[in-house]
């Protein structure tokens, strides 16, 4: 894998670590709200710099088809994540907000993005 691809990968696992951390899904360990703050702001930085702040440099037109196709998987994926939460809570009985304001933003985003990218190029 080239040194991109690697940085890419890894701050990809070390996201998914510091998520399951955070959420802690089978009570393996008992934390404080130290620990969950800490671990809170731990996975907000590093979601920043995984999805904000590293970027990769595509090289020719396949390199960038690759990345378009990265983009659209990650779309559908969070998007479906969060259908999939909105039913589950409609059924349960109470719907976050922040879901529905998050499949909105990405929704509204890619809309807008769309409409300025068929208008200017």
């Amino acid at each position: 894998m080239p040194n991109a691809m690697t940085l890419q990968v890894l701050s990809s696992l070390v996201l998914f670590a510091l998520g399951v951390a955070f959420l802690n899904p089978f009570h393996l360990w008992m934390t404080t709200m130290t620990h969950m703050v800490i671990l809170g702001f731990l996975v907000a930085a590093f979601g920043v710099f995984a999805a904000l702040l590293l970027r990769e440099q595509a090289g020719d037109e396949r390199e960038t088809t690759h990345r378009m196709l990265a983009g659209r998987g990650a779309f559908l994926v969070g998007a479906t994540i969060l259908l999939v939460g909105i039913v589950w809570q409609a059924y349960t009985g109470s719907v976050d907000t922040w879901l529905v304001l998050a499949l909105c933003g990405m929704v509204l985003a890619k809309t807008a993005i769309r409409f300025y990218g068929d208008r200017r190029m």
